[in-house]
């Protein structure tokens, strides 16, 4: 699933930081897929469970919520933190246009 596209975001649909994370990439041009685990039924939350155990693996030090995770060219960029601390920091937007995500 999160191979499949430049950028993949699960996503829980009344999740607040997953709207600030599908905002912020829409805003900077990109079209993410989306997968609203709560509305995938018993094989989202699945997909919740192994989420939230690759989060916790990266950012062992930050209690890691399952969403949003973000895939940027099939690889775990990371929850709402490591995102907008990309943003912040400048390298998101290379990230996106080396995926393919961004060509400006």
């Amino acid at each position: 699933m999160a191979s499949g596209n430049a950028v993949v975001v699960f996503s829980v649909s009344g999740c607040c930081m997953c709207h600030v994370v599908k905002r912020l990439l829409l805003g900077l041009g990109v079209g993410p897929t989306v997968y609203e685990l709560d509305q995938l039924g018993r094989g989202g939350r699945e997909i919740q469970a192994v989420l939230s155990h690759l989060l916790s693996a990266t950012s062992p030090s930050v209690s890691a919520a399952a969403v949003p995770a973000v895939f940027v060219g099939g690889q775990l960029l990371g929850g709402v933190e490591k995102v907008m601390s990309c943003h912040i920091n400048g390298s998101l937007v290379p990230l996106l246009k080396q995926a393919g995500a961004l060509w400006l």
